[in-house]
């Protein structure tokens, strides 16, 4: 049944001054200081408060729309109950969904955990706080992306953050929290712009630099980074039973794309059975006993005191610029992208052909052998 107004009427409505609001059955009506009203609506959905801005007067927007849209929100919210997975009877919220996701990522070692933790705990969850999972819509998406460009993040941290969405999106539908993926989520386009790495030469500065410095750690890992193309925690993280000096190989049980093994060279192999030889009643190769982990999980200021004592800047040489500069000399001395990114650990080879772009010299030569075979 309609609902009959007695304060919202057309009399009313014209009556007002400005300054005067009328508030019935959730739509509120405003009169601005230029003449113009204003229509609003402020209601309870499932337990959501809804608080929209509909429109002015003067844009033709009357009472019929502010009641179009309850209806439809109201209608939107049953939707969402009738389109729950078979068993489940009450709606599951983001903020609680959030919270049973993460749990049951801990409890089958779930990738990049901390990373996605931050993310949700810092924005999304903030963002989307207690909305329905099933009901968050392409809309939301979009406005989630304007709002973190107002905040100056950058589009390859907004992305990360829509993966770790998209994640939950996907492992809800497994799971049969929900029965469908609520939302469409476009990333935004990432530029190839150059990645910052070192020459052969930088790299023999930076080692020999390590060597003096007065935190032990620093030097095997930046030896370590430059041979292998590892990340930050990978590294910090391997055990020495791990370590595999006769077959060349590291263990990685947590990386990022999932356990794989990590080849090494000859020399890295021969520098780190001197560390195995040395280590007594030992389980990491970069033990800490402050950590709760029990290994060192922090290298930043001793790394950015090397880069500076080095001669190099430490806002474009930074942990990260290990990998990339391995990963880069690789593919400059010609070894074919299917095996960089099987020493990479990349998840696809479309992130390694990113650093067939740098520096042209490599290419150089493969034209120059095209053009030999011709002539020959």
């Amino acid at each position: 049944m309609a609902k009959s107004f007695s304060k919202l009427t057309r009399p009313t409505i014209r009556k007002t001054k400005s300054g005067d609001r009328l508030i019935e059955h959730g739509i509120i009506f405003e009169r601005l200081s230029d003449g113009d009203g204003r229509y609003s609506v402020n209601i309870m959905v499932d337990g959501q408060r809804i608080h929209r801005v509909i429109g002015k007067e003067s844009d033709g927007v009357t009472r019929k729309q502010a009641e179009d849209f309850i209806s439809q929100a109201r209608t939107d919210a049953r939707k969402g109950r009738l389109n729950l997975p078979a068993g489940r009877k009450n709606i599951l919220r983001l903020r609680q969904a959030v919270t049973k996701y993460l749990s049951k990522l801990e409890e089958i070692d779930g990738n990049d955990l901390k990373k996605k933790a931050s993310r949700f705990s810092l924005h999304l969850t903030p963002f989307f706080n207690d909305k329905p999972l099933s009901l968050i819509s392409t809309f939301d998406v979009e406005r989630y992306k304007k709002h973190r460009q107002t905040e100056n993040a950058s589009v390859g941290t907004i992305n990360r953050e829509l993966a770790a969405l998209s994640h939950l999106f996907n492992m809800a539908i497994e799971w049969k929290w929900i029965d469908h993926r609520p939302a469409k989520i476009k990333r935004f386009k990432e530029g190839n712009g150059r990645i910052t790495y070192l020459t052969a030469e930088q790299c023999l500065r930076l080692i020999e630099t390590a060597k003096s410095h007065q935190n032990r750690d620093v030097y095997p890992f930046i030896v370590i980074g430059l041979g292998t193309s590892m990340r930050r925690m990978e590294i910090l993280s391997i055990k020495l039973e791990n370590i595999d000096t006769a077959k060349r190989v590291i263990y990685i049980p947590k990386a990022k794309s999932g356990a794989r093994e990590q080849p090494i060279t000859a020399n890295l192999a021969l520098f780190l059975q001197g560390y195995i030889d040395s280590a007594e009643g030992q389980t990491w190769l970069f033990p800490s006993k402050r950590s709760e982990t029990g290994h060192t999980v922090s290298i930043e200021k001793a790394f950015r005191s090397v880069v500076i004592e080095a001669g190099f800047d430490p806002s474009e040489v930074v942990r990260h610029t290990l990998r990339h500069t391995a990963i880069t000399h690789l593919v400059q001395s010609g070894v074919d992208l299917p095996t960089v990114q099987r020493i990479s650990g990349h998840k696809t080879l479309e992130m390694v052909v990113r650093y067939s772009h740098q520096n042209g010299e490599h290419i150089n030569a493969a034209m120059d052998k095209l053009q030999n075979r011709y002539q020959n």
